[in-house]
């Protein structure tokens, strides 16, 4: 008798596991350690390090998410779960490696930082481009992913000092979107000068598809922010403003006490 109530509670347990979709533990750390300056955020990886112990327990979370349930879920709470579970997992790399300059220093010639199978997901150890380009890119029609991901670069955007929650998810990402295209350092737009981030060279295609153009999106964004007036944003639309990309900035977006 003991051993079957013990087996029914076992599977009971298993049955009834819910996810936790407020990423409560990622969500205090993030508070805790990401700075926002303007409309830049930097990241205090040596309190990350000493709060280790936390962020490994919520990296177990996403770890022990299983794929049937996943599959299940909203399409919110898929999306917050993916990219939360990047940055996090970015993160991760960094303070076990930390300190460094910049997250390139973790690759080589032929090897690269974004292909270090060291990240346990779904039952497969991955690494983070399977996360952006095989998971995010490829089951979401949403080019705002783009600043939303952190790649712990100061030319990457911004690191949002929240997790990313389904109830708050179009608010984050529109958020997420402004601090992005609004930052004067990776995206210049003026009647003299047109430089953007290299991001839209890397993943204009994403935009292309949605917003007919990567320019088309920027342009919408930057009218409705007030930031440009509506005929240098029809010309930017239409193509008939030379532009060039800004330097990206590899270096470790590292907020040092």
């Amino acid at each position: 008798m003991k051993l079957f109530l013990l087996v029914f509670s076992l599977i009971h347990s298993f049955q009834t596991f819910s996810f936790d979709h407020s990423h409560k533990v990622f969500n205090e750390l993030l508070k805790k350690h990401v700075i926002v300056e303007g409309n830049q955020s930097l990241v205090n990886y040596q309190g990350f390090k000493e709060d280790s112990k936390q962020l490994d327990a919520y990296l177990k979370e996403l770890s022990d998410a299983n794929i049937t349930s996943y599959k299940k879920w909203r399409q919110s709470k898929k999306l917050s779960f993916l990219i939360n579970a990047y940055n996090a997992f970015t993160i991760k790399l960094i303070i076990d490696n930390y300190p460094l300059k910049s997250i390139k220093d973790l690759g080589g010639f032929f090897s690269s930082p974004w292909k270090k199978e060291f990240i346990s997901l779904f039952g497969k150890k991955i690494h983070l481009d399977q996360i952006e380009h095989g998971m995010i890119r490829k089951q979401f029609d949403e080019p705002r992913i783009h600043f939303a991901v952190n790649c712990a670069s100061i030319g990457c955007p911004s690191l949002l000092n929240e997790a990313f929650q389904f109830n708050l998810l179009e608010n984050q990402l529109e958020r997420a979107t402004k601090n992005f295209l609004t930052n004067k350092s990776k995206n210049i737009i003026s009647k003299d000068k047109v430089e953007l981030s290299k991001i839209f060279k890397w993943y204009g295609d994403d935009f292309n598809n949605k917003h007919k153009s990567f320019r088309h999106f920027i342009a919408t964004k930057l009218a409705s922010y007030g930031q440009i007036d509506s005929e240098m944003a029809k010309n930017l639309k239409a193509n008939k403003l030379d532009y060039d990309w800004t330097s990206y900035d590899w270096n470790l977006n590292d907020k040092k006490q």
